[in-house]
């Protein structure tokens, strides 16, 4: 079984262009808008981060933290964004640890609750997330839907 770090960018800020290449082949948004993201955390003009799992120096998982994850409710931030984890190293219980980590940093900031979209029933509700609603996420038909942790 190979050893999984767990961290958030600011401890390894040289993975920034990895990452933001990463991402951006996950969930077909410009590797530019990450990168804006990553460096406004980097440099400290935001608390809202990014959170990877690393195998060696693969990236085995991450995810983000942004004030709005393309949808409607602008007023229900910060949101979670692009939570993945290579097929390969699923049910390994990779994303739960990434976001109980995001969660807990920016509780441990006084920034509490943090908000999610998703198409998935049941995942997120074992890592302490409830329901919240449904929203229209930007060039979609149908409903998303909003989880919130407190």
């Amino acid at each position: 079984m190979e050893q999984l770090t767990f961290l958030n960018l600011r401890e390894r800020p040289e993975l920034k262009a990895p990452a933001a290449r990463w991402f951006s082949s996950k969930w077909r948004v410009p590797e530019s808008a990450y990168l804006e993201c990553m460096e406004a955390y980097l440099a400290g003009r935001t608390e809202y981060g990014w959170y990877l799992c690393l195998t060696g120096e693969r990236i085995a998982g991450g995810l983000g933290v942004i004030d709005n994850d393309f949808h409607e409710r602008k007023d229900l931030t910060p949101n979670i964004c692009a939570v993945c984890t290579e097929p390969d190293f699923r049910r390994r219980g990779i994303a739960g640890r990434l976001l109980d980590m995001a969660v807990a940093e920016l509780r441990a900031r006084g920034v509490s609750p943090v908000y999610l979209v998703t198409d998935h029933t049941g995942f997120y509700e074992r890592y302490g997330w409830e329901f919240l609603c449904p929203v229209q996420c930007d060039g979609e038909e149908t409903l998303s839907r909003m989880y919130i942790h407190r």
